[in-house]
Order: structure tokens, then C-alpha cells, then sequence
């Protein structure tokens, strides 16, 4: 057969594929990029824009270049709260990378062993609290911690462990391990529920065939499972970044606005919220608040890029 013939025998509806980018697939893209658009790029940008200007009296704003920020970090009336809401969601996400993603990977390793019953039913209820409103969560875990009527003390007190209760949401050295771990409980379902889809995906030939040459169950983890999963784990550390740094709800909910005791558990979500609407006594300022905001998301821009750039292509050569 010549090339002439072969040529004229393609299909006609392969032709418009080689001119450019396809327009029914621009077509079904418009909805969902217009949206995002509209409602994430352009807040984000206008907010960006919003922390470079400065407003008077009067209500009228002018550019103020990068005032806002050397006020925010250098000024004695705001590098206060500031740097506090910062060490307070370092401390925040700490707790949860450690205990929250640790616990997790826990719990994923038992509900993926084979002969586990009910693990349909254990997964279930620890995934339950996620789906579970902060508004409730708060209340409940007040109620539950609280020294007058609250059941901790009592049940404490009922296994002879009564002394080692304490207003722990009342003091400033526990308040924000106590709210934090509060909120472990309530997410903990996530990173489990991630990790498991990673392990029960991993080929039983390869834990076949390190069974027989005579590894046991904590070399298997160690040198087959973990090596395999640490992309998984990589995406719910970045994951868990992200949502500490951007937490707000629990906070308000068990300590209001204020934070407290005494800040002890403000976070740059509740500092934010504090500077743009203000609170009581504190007047908002739209101006600073997008500061805050920009302050914000420069942080997370750069736990991203430090894990996109140092953490994901070590787990690429090592995938290699």
C-alpha cells in the first residue's frame, strides 16, 4: 500500500487533535477554572494587594508600601501577638506531625492486618469525629473537661487518678497542649484512613517474600512497608501543615476569640480574625488584616517548598 493511500485512510477526526489545544475539553475546564478564578485567585490576589495600603481617619486608604509589614514585625503593639500566634501554631502543628500522624500510622498498621474482624467497624468509628462539627467537638470537650460537673475528673477519680486532674484549658501551660490534642482526637481518622489506602495497596508478594527469607514483623514494616509508603506519608505531613496553619475554627470554639488564657492559645487564625473584624476593644483593620493573611500564606508558601523541593525529590531518587 503506498503512503498516499495510508495517509487517506486516517480517520478524519484525528485532524483537529494536531492544531492546538481541543476546544471541548476548554469547554468542560471553563466552568471549574472561572470558579476558582472568581473565587479563590482573585480574594487571593486582592487581599495580596489589600496588605500594601494603609488607612486614615476618614476611612481612606493610600499606598503605604511595606509599612504594614515592619509594623506588624517590628512594631511593639502588634510583633507581640504576632510572634506568639506564630510559636503557638509551630507548637500546634508539632503536636499534631507527632502524635497525630503517629497515632494514625498506628492505627492504619492494625486495621491492615489480615486476620483483623471488624475492621470495617474500627475504621468507622475512629473516622466519626471528622465529619462531627467543631461547634459540637467544642462543646463536648468542655463539658467533658470541666472541674465542676465535667466526667474527667470523676472518671480519673475512679481509677485513683483523681490528683492528676487540673483545669488543663484553664491554665496557660496546658491550654494549648489540651486544645491540641483535643483536635487530634477529632482528625486523627484522616491520616489513618490515607496511610491504610497506602498499605493495603502494597503487593502481598513482595511481605510474601520477605516473610521467607526471615524477616520478622518489625523488619517487614521497617524495610518493606515504610520505604513504600513514604510518599503517602509525605503528602499527610504537607497536608497537616497546611490545615494547622490555617486552623481557626477549633480554637474560637473552646476559647473564643481572645484565645486564652491569656493568648496562651492564639494562633495566627484567631490573630487574624482579631485584626481584620476586631474584638471588643480592639478596632478592625481591613488593611492589617490582610497583612496578617499575606504574613500567612507566606508561611505555608514556604513549608510547601521546603517540602516540595527537600522532602519530594529525595522520595523520587529514592523511588528510583
Amino acid at each position: 500500500m503506498s503512503t498516499q493511500s495510508i495517509q487517506s485512510s486516517l480517520p478524519l477526526e484525528s485532524a483537529p487533535m494536531r492544531s492546538g489545544f481541543p476546544m471541548h475539553i476548554a469547554v468542560f475546564l471553563a466552568p471549574a477554572v472561572i470558579v476558582y478564578s472568581v473565587f479563590s485567585i482573585y480574594p487571593l490576589i486582592d487581599t495580596i494587594r489589600l496588605s500594601f495600603y494603609a488607612g486614615d481617619q476618614s476611612g481612606v486608604r493610600h499606598f503605604a508600601g511595606w509599612d504594614n509589614f515592619r509594623t506588624l514585625l517590628a512594631d511593639p503593639a502588634w510583633s507581640g501577638q504576632f510572634w506568639n500566634a506564630l510559636r503557638n501554631n509551630l507548637m500546634f502543628f508539632a503536636i499534631h506531625m507527632v502524635v497525630q500522624n503517629g497515632i494514625g500510622l498506628g492505627l492504619a498498621m492494625l486495621l491492615s492486618l489480615p486476620r483483623l474482624t471488624g475492621g470495617s467497624i474500627y475504621r468507622t468509628l475512629i473516622f466519626l469525629p471528622t465529619m462531627l462539627s467543631v461547634v459540637i467537638i467544642g462543646f463536648i470537650w468542655q463539658l467533658i473537661l470541666n472541674p465542676l460537673w465535667g466526667i474527667a475528673p470523676s472518671l480519673l477519680k475512679a481509677v485513683g487518678l483523681g490528683s492528676l486532674f487540673g483545669p488543663w484549658l484553664g491554665q496557660e501551660s496546658t491550654a494549648l497542649v489540651t486544645v491540641s490534642l483535643i483536635s487530634v482526637w477529632q482528625f486523627v481518622g484522616i491520616p489513618m484512613m490515607l496511610i491504610y489506602a497506602a498499605l493495603i495497596n502494597i503487593p502481598d508478594d513482595l511481605l510474601d517474600a520477605a516473610t521467607v527469607d526471615g524477616a520478622g514483623p518489625f523488619s517487614v514494616f521497617w524495610f518493606v512497608r515504610l520505604p513504600l509508603i513514604l510518599p503517602t506519608l509525605g503528602v499527610v505531613s504537607i497536608l497537616t501543615f497546611v490545615a494547622n496553619f490555617n486552623a481557626f475554627d477549633l480554637i474560637y470554639a473552646v476559647k473564643g476569640a481572645l484565645a486564652g488564657p491569656n493568648f496562651s492559645t492564639d494562633i495566627l487564625g484567631t490573630f487574624f480574625y482579631r485584626t481584620f473584624f476586631g474584638y471588643q476593644l480592639q478596632v478592625g483593620s481591613p488593611t492589617m488584616g490582610a497583612t496578617v493573611a499575606t504574613a500567612m500564606l507566606v508561611v505555608i508558601l514556604i513549608g510547601v517548598m521546603i517540602y516540595l523541593f527537600g522532602v519530594q525529590r529525595r522520595l523520587q531518587r529514592h523511588a528510583f
